[in-house]
């Protein structure tokens, strides 16, 4: 069965002066659910420099949470997690109107991970990221929806300029932009001690990744890697909110798929 560990920490920064980020999770209650539903992470950061992105990074967190709950059992996580993103859409965009002047503008990236048997289906709109830490290196999962992210993509620019870019921080897509949201998701075949990181840019955009990976080799306590993470970026940087959830897989279910329907293998 599947068997995880995991810590999540959210902090304002060294500049700002109330915290956007928000992140939740939710845990099976029994051995039935792990195998029909399976565990759950979101983290969202609500915009920067728009009215009210906690509002809006908070709204997305909860709705995605509440679906999950909802979910039917053995739902496949691939049209879940799409349905958790629209739906955490919505309530931002309703969020939006909900109030008034204040609110214009109201948007927020979004990751969502869900996880059962031996695999992670991850869903994400902005630049907030999930990256795989397996054998001593980190990777990224998933891939930014900035202006300048899309023209390295389309060849335009150098991954140095791009990096480099004043547009490296506006966002081509997020949460309450439009009605409607393109999701990009992404599966993963789980091993028995892997590492999902889910963070904020204002951890990814301070930290290395061989800083990520060097803090989850160390630190058997997982609550301790975290902190130090969160530490590293407050020291090398600290102008942005600074969120990240890890999850530490203990132990999987190896599972084959046929028609869409998971079947154990011997």
């Amino acid at each position: 069965m599947l068997d995880l560990e995991f810590s999540e920490l959210s902090d304002t920064g060294r500049v700002r002066t109330h915290n956007e980020d928000y992140l939740g999770h939710v845990v099976p209650g029994s051995p039935a659910q792990t195998r029909s539903h399976g565990w759950l992470f979101v983290l969202a950061d609500g915009v920067g420099g728009q009215r009210q992105g906690e509002v809006a990074s908070r709204a997305a967190v909860q709705e995605a949470l509440a679906g999950f709950r909802r979910a039917k059992d053995g739902a496949l996580h691939k049209d879940v997690v799409t349905e958790l993103v629209r739906a955490a859409n919505a309530r931002v965009c309703e969020s939006e109107a909900l109030s008034g002047r204040s609110g214009t503008g109201m948007a927020s990236t979004i990751v969502v991970a869900a996880l059962r048997f031996d695999r992670a289906t991850v869903a994400h709109v902005g630049d907030s990221r999930c990256y795989l830490i397996r054998s001593g290196d980190a990777k990224p999962i998933t891939r930014d929806h900035t202006v300048a992210a899309d023209q390295e993509r389309l060849g335009l620019v150098t991954a140095k300029e791009a990096a480099e870019s004043s547009a490296r921080h506006v966002l081509s897509r997020s949460l309450g932009m439009n009605l409607f949201v393109n999701v990009d998701i992404d599966e993963v075949q789980l091993l028995a001690g892997d590492v999902l990181l889910l963070s904020s840019d204002g951890l990814h955009g301070a930290v290395t990744t061989a800083e990520m990976a060097e803090a989850a080799r160390r630190h058997r306590n997982l609550a301790a890697a975290a902190q130090e993470l969160v530490d590293r970026a407050n020291e090398q940087d600290g102008s942005d909110n600074i969120s990240l959830q890890l999850i530490r897989v203990r132990s999987v279910e190896r599972m084959g798929m046929y028609r869409g329907r998971p079947y154990k293998l011997r």
